[in-house]
């Protein structure tokens, strides 16, 4: 991590990573970028959907790969780049046949490294194959739900999802939340973690930083009034006055509550749920 001279109070507490020795330095590539309109927050009907989203530095698009249809095509890495829309890095990679695609970079991972997507791609990090061809024991991320639908799961900083058993034809991956979950054997899933795994140690240090990124400031409910939230109201500082932690809109929150909805589609592919609060 980079700190800095304590020249103000924010400098004293700020820290950011070294990206001169963790990016190649190369520019965007500009076919596989793109403007992007922002919502802020914002729905079809130009109603906020989302809170504390807005404002914030102007950001160019870039189009991602996440469905790895290029099969058994060996890729090379040409650059590794910062993508302010993920918190992990990206690289530009150059296929055999000459086409040139944005992924997901890897921990590790250099400028020269090859890779490959294939049914028998060999165990490296990089390389992308179906979750039955993966050992168990074997780090993945950008991991599949349903076959050819591009990678959902696993995809942030850092992260990687463990597969911990192969059964009736689905392999059960235990994700970052802690939750083991039942994935289809066929679905694909690339080897290793996700790069940049310093990115969760950064301290942003001030409030403006958290503005560039388009963050607006949260209000906490308590300093709220009754009509607006749950736990608003009191003369003075109060405790929330309720049994169990409440949204804006009563709906539980926090706390190691269960919020997931009873009847979702996919409980029936969850082995284990996800550990929350204190016995996290």
């Amino acid at each position: 991590m980079k700190t800095y001279k304590p020249t103000s109070p924010s400098r004293r507490n700020m820290t950011t990573l070294p990206y001169k020795q963790l990016l190649s330095g190369d520019k965007p590539h500009k076919a596989l970028i793109k403007g992007r309109k922002d919502n802020a927050g914002r729905g079809n009907n130009g109603r906020i959907s989302v809170r504390h989203q807005g404002g914030g530095h102007k950001r160019r698009f870039r189009d991602i790969d996440f469905t790895y249809n290029k099969h058994d095509i060996p890729a090379r890495v040409e650059t590794i780049e910062y993508d302010p829309y993920r918190s992990g890095f990206i690289s530009l990679v150059v296929f055999a046949d000459g086409e040139r695609r944005y992924v997901l970079a890897p921990k590790n991972t250099k400028v020269g490294d090859i890779f490959i997507v294939g049914e028998n791609a060999p165990i490296k990090p990089g390389n992308r194959m179906p979750l039955g061809k993966v050992p168990s024991g074997t780090f993945v991320y950008n991991i599949e739900l349903k076959l050819n639908a591009g990678a959902r799961l696993v995809r942030s900083a850092g992260n990687y999802a463990e597969v911990i058993a192969h059964d009736a034809g689905y392999a059960q991956v235990k994700l970052p939340s802690s939750e083991v979950r039942r994935v289809s054997d066929l679905c694909y899933a690339t080897v290793g973690s996700v790069s940049n795994e310093e990115s969760r140690l950064v301290k942003y240090g001030k409030a403006g930083r958290s503005r560039w990124k388009g963050i607006r400031p949260t209000v906490r409910g308590n300093a709220m009034n009754p009509v607006d939230h749950p736990h608003g109201g009191g003369e003075g500082k109060q405790g929330r006055g309720l049994r169990r932690a409440k949204s804006m809109w009563g709906r539980p929150t926090g706390k190691g509550q269960k919020t997931r909805t009873p009847k979702k589609y996919s409980n029936v592919f969850i082995v284990s749920r996800r550990k929350v609060g204190k016995k996290r």
